[in-house]
């Protein structure tokens, strides 16, 4: 049934057809809730009036008061901007516009006074305020001053070009609510709110846009963030009880001749007690008769492959096939070698299936592996295309998994009459907010400890102007022995310019490392599948001292005689993104170096980011930074399909709350799993609400 918030948003005083269109186009705002839901992502204090004097430069909004004069057009043929100054009886500022300069000449009358409101900033020695905003002032009026704070709404050029900046926002959403605020229904169970302290939901909508003072701002944010949390772990705790309960899993009680020959003869270091707990989980996983959806974080070196294959071996000893789905040729056929060097001569039959794969080898492959002669299956998406057709697929693992849609793993699951085991590997370190409600329904393993005889890698920022100093360094490596990556940032908008910073690069090394001294290769991203192999080769053998590369080497190349990883304009890289390039350095027993190159031209995210790579090699202490620094959209692992959009909670700064709702969301489904008592009625209705026509939050099998 169609409710007034389902009404479409063109029907509100003040939009139109064409506005609507705009806010759709921009905001995604289609309905009255939508637009309801439309939270500011800051305030500002208009509750007093400062003196000139007391203007300060600490990033702070203040509200002047004062008469405007001295107004100028500066430029000779063109007006490039307008100044003019601010009085009061304390002093003066100047006020710069470079924008609306025709509204800018007409807007003030001399003597007149005017309420001016921005942010200062110091040019010349001296405070000035650009593009302030501007509201005519009459002596006697009420002007508001002692209640006014304003919520700054997330607006865009398209949007303020058609008078819906944060002014014309706030104007709709006044608008709305006036039309609906007597129809704003409780939406959390009378028991929630009390125990929790949460003020009711139509106060919250209220406070959130117009709020009265700081409290009831924080009062109203506490308690839009708690429900919107609390209805993302009660969906995923339901999701995942789903998938243990009602779909059935191939049952592996065997553990045979395949696993106890590996583990005797062929295992090449005793593992690590993290390795054995994480394989004790799955094994248990594998018996219960509920189909696993495991996630297995590890950091770069910590020996997930090893983990994954072994319980592969498992699944042959259950009569089952295995497959291993990565994202990229070069990770895919890292994992072939890697695999088949653990094998050794043992009796199983693996295969590399990507695109590259020839036709009669493709053909091969299917052949074989319909007929339960081919074990393990190890490639790319073309594991997914119809043709591959598995005997008895049991165990699916998947690498780097957010580098796939939700449809693409989904669609592994159609290669086996009873759905396979699905473990999920990340090397990119998840954040424990992230693990409670992205991956929320899954099970998570973790692996914190790094095989024996690994060596922290020494990580180091230097300047450009430092560059002799890493030259010479280089070079003393190469003569022990050691190899050497060199990666340049290769940025899609600008890749023209970074390419050709690549190429510059590499001919400037071979000046620097002449033949027949040393030898420099370099691999990117536009290279042809055959020649990228190639260079890979050579490196892996050995034969080449220098690699220079992109991030195309970020992933599952691992080469222990590597020692240095020179970053250039490490700047640009994001925190997971840097953590991932040091990790291909430190797979051996020898040390490591990991050389971060930046210009002195930093800005302060990006000094921290640098700061923080020199300091720590966790994985997980650098994805909490990051997450912080950077937001969850943006980090490296964690914008996919399926990837959840909150309006209002902060998964980097909510993460008590987190933690609170999902142990609510926990006892909550532990008395009532359908949420049929009348107490949970409403907690009921806004789930169906949000699983009509709502993506799958985060489901990764």
């Amino acid at each position: 049934m169609n409710t007034i918030f389902e009404t479409p948003i063109t029907y509100l005083k003040g939009v139109g057809p064409k506005r609507a269109d705009i806010l759709k186009k921009e905001l995604g705002i289609q309905t009255f809730a939508d637009l309801l839901t439309y939270f500011p992502f800051r305030y500002v204090d208009k509750s007093r009036i400062y003196k000139i004097k007391e203007v300060t430069n600490d990033n702070t909004w203040f509200q002047l008061r004062g008469t405007v004069s001295n107004l100028q057009s500066i430029g000779a043929k063109r007006v490039s901007r307008i100044t003019a100054t601010l009085t009061d009886e304390s002093g003066s500022m100047e006020l710069v516009w470079f924008k609306g300069l025709s509204w800018v000449k007409n807007r003030f009358e001399a003597g007149k006074v005017y309420t001016i409101f921005g942010k200062p900033s110091v040019f010349n020695n001296s405070y000035n305020m650009v593009h302030p905003e501007v509201e005519d002032y009459k002596a006697g009026e009420d002007d508001g001053v002692g209640q006014r704070l304003e919520g700054i709404y997330r607006t865009t050029e398209q949007l303020k070009s058609n008078g819906l900046g944060t002014r014309g926002i706030t104007k709709l959403i006044r608008n709305l609510l006036l039309q609906i605020k007597n129809n704003i229904k409780e939406t959390l169970p009378e028991y929630v709110l009390e125990h929790y302290q949460l003020i009711g939901r139509s106060s919250a909508l209220l406070n959130i846009h117009f709020p009265g003072n700081p409290k009831l701002i924080s009062a109203a944010e506490n308690r839009l963030k708690f429900e919107e949390l609390l209805l993302v772990q009660l969906q995923l705790l339901q999701q995942k009880k789903l998938l243990t309960e009602k779909v059935r899993g191939q049952v592996f009680t065997k553990v045979g001749d395949f696993f106890n020959e590996f583990y005797k003869s062929h295992l090449p270091f005793e593992l690590t007690n993290a390795q054995k707990r994480v394989i004790k989980e799955i094994r248990k996983d594998m018996g219960s008769g509920s189909q696993m959806n495991r996630l297995l974080q590890g950091d770069v070196g910590s020996g997930k492959t090893l983990v994954a294959l072994m319980n592969m071996l498992i699944a042959m000893d259950n009569g089952c096939q295995a497959c291993l789905m990565a994202p990229t040729e070069i990770l895919a056929n890292q994992h072939l070698q890697s695999i088949a060097r653990l094998l050794g001569d043992m009796d199983v039959e693996i295969a590399l299936l990507t695109g590259s794969t020839k036709k009669a080898q493709r053909k091969h492959i299917h052949e074989r592996l319909k007929t339960a002669q081919l074990n393990i299956l190890i490639g790319t998406h073309a594991l997914i295309e119809d043709e591959v057709v598995f005997a008895n697929l049991g165990f699916v693992v998947i690498d780097e998994q957010h580098r796939f849609g939700v449809a693409q793993r989904a669609r592994l699951w159609s290669k086996s009459s009873s759905p396979p085991h699905v473990l999920v590997m990340t090397a990119t370190p998840i954040p424990r907010t992230l693990a409670m409600t992205v991956y929320g329904n899954l099970d998570i393993s973790i692996i914190d400890e790094l095989p024996p005889g690994r060596k922290p890698i020494k990580t180091i920022h230097f300047f450009d102007s430092k560059r002799l100093r890493v030259t010479g360094f280089i070079r003393e490596q190469i003569k022990s022995g050691r190899q050497v990556y060199i990666v340049y940032p290769l940025i899609s908008e600008s890749e023209k310019l970074d390419l050709k910073n690549l190429m510059d690069g590499f001919e400037q090394l071979q000046r620097d490392f002449p033949s027949p001294d040393y030898f420099v290769s370099v691999l990117h991203g536009r290279m042809k599948a055959d020649d990228k192999d190639y260079e890979m080769k050579r490196f892996v053998d050995g034969k080449t001292d220098i690699m220079v590369s992109t991030t195309v080497i970020e992933v599952g190349v691992d080469v222990p005689n590597a020692t240095i990883m020179v970053i250039e304009n490490a700047e640009r890289f994001g925190l997971s993104q840097l953590h991932q390039l040091r990790g291909r350095v430190g797979r051996g027993s020898d040390q490591s170096y990991c050389v971060l190159m930046s210009s002195f031209k930093l800005s302060e995210e990006g000094r921290k980011r640098l700061e923080i790579m020199v300091q720590s090699n966790d994985g997980f202490e650098i994805a909490e930074a990051d997450l912080k620094l950077r937001g969850p959209g943006d980090m490296a692992g964690t914008k996919q399909s399926g990837m959840l959009e909150l309006k209002i909670a902060n998964l980097a700064r909510d993460g008590d709350m987190i933690a609170k709702t999902r142990q609510l969301a926990m006892r909550i489904l532990e008395k009532d799993p359908d949420l049929t008592n009348p107490m949970n009625q409403l907690l009921l209705t806004q789930l169906k609400q949000i699983q009509q026509g709502k993506q799958d939050w985060g489901r990764i099998s």
